[in-house]
This record gives C-alpha cells, sequence and structure tokens, in this order.
C-alpha cells in the first residue's frame, strides 16, 4: 500500500518539491561553507521524493545543542522559510480534496521538517 501511496506522492506535489529541494542543495554547495546545508537538502530531497514508510527521529549522533540551534536558524533564513511555504501551499490544495488528505496531511508534516531539519534522521 506504501508502494501506491509513494506513487501517487510524486504527482501530489512530490516531485515538484523534490526538484526544489535539489536546486537549493545545488545553490548551497556552491560555497564552502553552504555544504552542510546542501547535504541536509539532499538528505530530505530524498525523503520528500519517497516518503511512505519511513519516519524522522532525532538523531542519536547530532551535533551538539547549541551548533544544531544555529544551524537551523541560518537554515530558516536560506531557504526553510520557503520550502515550508511550498509544502503549506500544497498541503493546503491537496486537503480540499477528500482523496487528497493524506497527502496534504504529510505535506504539512515535511513543513515542519523543512523549517528545522538539523539534528533529525530519516529511517526506514
Amino acid at each position: 500500500m506504501k508502494t501506491l501511496g509513494n506513487i501517487i506522492w510524486l504527482l501530489c506535489g512530490g516531485l515538484v518539491t523534490c526538484v526544489e529541494y535539489i536546486v537549493s542543495s545545488i545553490g548551497l554547495m556552491v560555497t564552502i561553507i553552504g555544504i552542510p546545508f546542501g547535504l541536509q537538502t539532499l538528505k530530505l530531497a530524498t525523503l520528500v521524493l519517497w516518503p511512505f514508510g519511513k519516519e524522522v527521529v532525532p538523531s542519536p549522533d547530532a551535533l551538539p545543542g547549541c551548533l544544531t540551534f544555529i544551524m537551523n536558524i541560518i537554515w530558516f533564513f536560506i531557504g526553510g522559510i520557503w520550502i515550508c511555504l511550498s509544502h503549506l501551499l500544497f498541503g493546503v490544495l491537496l486537503c480540499i480534496t477528500i482523496i487528497g488528505i493524506p497527502f496534504g496531511l504529510q505535506h504539512f508534516k515535511l513543513a515542519g521538517l523543512a523549517l528545522t531539519p538539523f539534528s533529525k534522521t530519516i529511517r526506514g
């Protein structure tokens, strides 16, 4: 069932947001300082491409709390807010229909992750 959900997900905004993550990742990796942020967006792109059957959990080997907090703040201003807004837009559009509600809820869940992705691991 999750394979069918993932295939429908691609048509309901998953492919567009994955491309958005990959383009922002390439833009971030242009500078040396942006490489950690670019790697994070690539990790999120794989989650956005095929999200059903995966879960996001706190990372046991995360950076120390203060550094993670600073990285999340920098991420928020670099591109996290725009990716979050695109997830919210897709979520609202999909929740208009009954069939799209599970996919809209998935976009809402990913919107929260798009704001603070550091110190999280994708499992599944």
